[in-house]
C-alpha cells in the first residue's frame, strides 16, 4: 500500500526539531484547548499544534467528507465516524498543506497565525470518548514471567494462552489523559502471613507498559470482523499505562479476574498516531504453528509493528531513571488477531472503543514492562540514581512512558504518557 503522506522524502515549511516525534510524516490527531476557548480537533507538526477547526473555517478542507461539527468537538469520535477513508483523506490533505513544496497555506501569515499554535500554549485533553475498554494479555514473555512468579516455569503459560488472545473487559470511566495525577488506591489485601484479608492502601502499586488502539465504528451485533478486515476498523494507537495494585489484584482475581486492582486508573497519551502513519514500520510476527492457531486467527502479511518503548520513574526531587526498554514487536498476538477474536462471537465494536495490548515485555532482563517483573516480585529492587531503590512505585513518583518508530530517517513518535502518584486519600 502506497500512502503519499508517508513519503520519507517529505519535508515541511514548518520548523521541525531534530528527533521530533512529530515530523510531517506523522500527522497525529488529538483534542486541544487554548486560552479558555472551546476544545477542538487538532494535529501536530514539530512543536506546533495544527488547529483543524480553523483550517476548516478558513476553507482549506473543502471537498473532504467533513462538517464543522466534526472538528468543533471535544472528542475525536465525530471525526472518526467518517471511517478510515475519511481520516486518510484528511491526513493526506494536512500533509499536502504543510509540505515544503505547497504554497496553498505557506506564506499566508494571517491564516498561519490562526492555524499554528505553539505547544506551550496548548492544553491537551482526553482525545476520545471511550465507551468500552478491553485489555488483552498478549506478550508471551510477560505471561511467562508472571507464570514463573506465581506458578513455576514448567507451567508458566496456561493451556489456553497460545490458542486465544486472552483479554478482559476493563473500566472505561477511569481512563485518564497524560498529566493527570492519581491517588494511591485502597482495597482488600491478604498478606502472605495473614489468615484473613485486611483493608488499606495498596503497597504494591505498579505500572504496566502498554499501547492501546482505538476503533472506528464496527459491524452490527452478531457480525464479525476478520483479521483481513481488521485494518479498516483500527483508527490509531497511543501509549498506555495500565496501572495495577498488585496486592489488591492478587487477592481478588480468583475466580473472575481483575476488578478493583485495575479499575482505579489507566493513563493514555494525548496524541493518537494513525495506523496509516505506522505502516512503514510493519514487521513479521512470531511463528504460531506450535500449537497451530485456528483458521479465524490466521492472517497474511506483516501485522506486527516495530515501536521502541521506554518506561521511566522520576522521583519527586530526582532525575529520570529508565527502568525498562521494550518493543511492541515482541507481542505474540497482533491487533488484527485481537479484534478478530473480540468479534468472533458477534460482539459489536463501537467508534472509540479502546483495546489495550497488555504489558509489553521483551525477551531479556531490562526489557520488562512492569515492576512486578523488573523487581522480580520485590526480590531484586531497582537501584535508582539518587541512591534509593524501587520494588514498586512510591508516592511522589512520576511514571513516564515514551515510544517511537524509526526507519529510513523518519521517526514517528507518540510523545509521552506521564502520571504522578499522590498519597491515598
Amino acid at each position: 500500500m502506497s500512502i503519499v503522506a508517508n513519503n520519507p522524502a517529505l519535508t515541511s515549511w514548518v520548523n521541525v526539531p531534530e528527533k521530533s516525534d512529530f515530523p510531517i510524516q506523522n500527522i497525529p490527531f488529538g483534542i486541544i484547548k487554548v486560552n479558555g476557548e472551546s476544545a477542538r480537533v487538532a494535529s501536530r507538526i514539530g512543536d506546533q499544534a495544527i488547529d483543524i477547526k480553523a483550517l476548516f473555517v478558513l476553507g482549506y478542507l473543502e471537498n473532504l467528507p467533513f462538517s464543522l461539527a466534526d472538528f468543533d468537538s471535544c472528542t475525536l469520535n465525530t471525526m472518526m465516524m467518517k471511517g478510515k477513508e475519511g481520516t486518510r483523506k484528511l491526513r493526506e490533505r494536512l500533509s499536502k498543506l504543510f509540505s515544503e513544496g505547497s504554497s496553498d497555506l505557506k506564506g499566508k501569515e494571517h491564516h498561519v497565525d490562526q492555524v499554528l499554535i505553539s505547544m506551550d500554549q496548548v492544553e491537551m485533553l482526553m482525545p476520545i470518548d471511550i465507551r468500552d475498554y478491553t485489555d488483552f494479555y498478549s506478550s508471551e514473555q510477560h505471561a511467562f514471567n508472571v507464570g514463573c512468579l506465581f506458578r513455576d516455569p514448567d507451567n508458566a503459560l496456561l493451556p489456553n494462552w497460545k490458542h486465544i488472545p486472552v483479554g478482559y473487559h476493563g473500566r472505561a470511566s477511569s481512563i485518564i489523559v497524560s498529566g493527570q495525577a492519581i491517588h494511591r488506591p485502597k482495597g482488600q489485601k491478604k498478606p502472605p502471613t495473614a489468615d484473613v484479608p485486611v483493608f488499606g492502601q495498596s503497597n504494591l502499586l505498579d505500572f504496566e507498559l502498554e499501547t492501546v488502539f482505538f476503533t472506528y465504528q464496527g459491524k452490527p451485533l452478531g457480525d464479525t470482523i476478520s483479521t483481513e478486515e481488521a485494518d479498516d476498523y483500527i483508527f490509531g494507537m497511543a501509549l498506555f499505562n495500565d496501572w495495577s495494585a498488585r496486592d489488591v489484584q492478587g487477592w481478588e482475581y480468583v475466580p473472575l479476574g481483575p476488578f478493583l486492582g485495575k479499575s482505579f486508573a489507566s493513563s493514555v497519551s494525548p496524541w493518537i498516531v494513525t495506523i496509516d502513519a505506522l505502516e512503514p514500520f510493519r514487521v513479521s510476527g512470531p511463528s504460531q504453528e506450535d500449537p497451530k492457531i485456528l483458521p479465524y486467527l490466521e492472517y497474511s502479511g506483516d501485522k506486527h509493528i516495530d515501536i521502541n518503548l521506554d518506561v521511566i520513574i522520576q522521583p519527586e526531587t530526582g532525575h529520570e531513571n529508565v527502568v525498562g526498554r521494550s518493543n511492541y514487536r515482541h507481542m505474540y498476538w497482533n491487533m488484527n488477531q485481537q479484534l478478530a477474536h473480540h468479534t468472533v462471537n458477534g460482539c459489536n465494536i463501537n467508534c472509540g472503543d479502546a483495546m489495550g495490548s497488555g504489558t509489553i515485555s521483551g525477551p531479556e532482563v531490562g526489557m520488562y514492562g512492569s515492576m512486578l517483573e523488573i523487581s522480580w516480585k520485590g526480590t531484586k529492587p531497582f537501584q535508582m540514581s539518587d541512591g534509593t531503590e524501587r520494588k514498586f512505585i512510591n508516592d511522589g513518583d512520576t511514571v513516564i512512558m515514551r515510544g517511537y518508530s524509526e526507519s529510513d530517517g523518519v521517526r514517528i513518535g507518540f510523545g509521552e504518557v506521564s502520571t504522578k502518584v499522590l498519597p491515598a486519600k
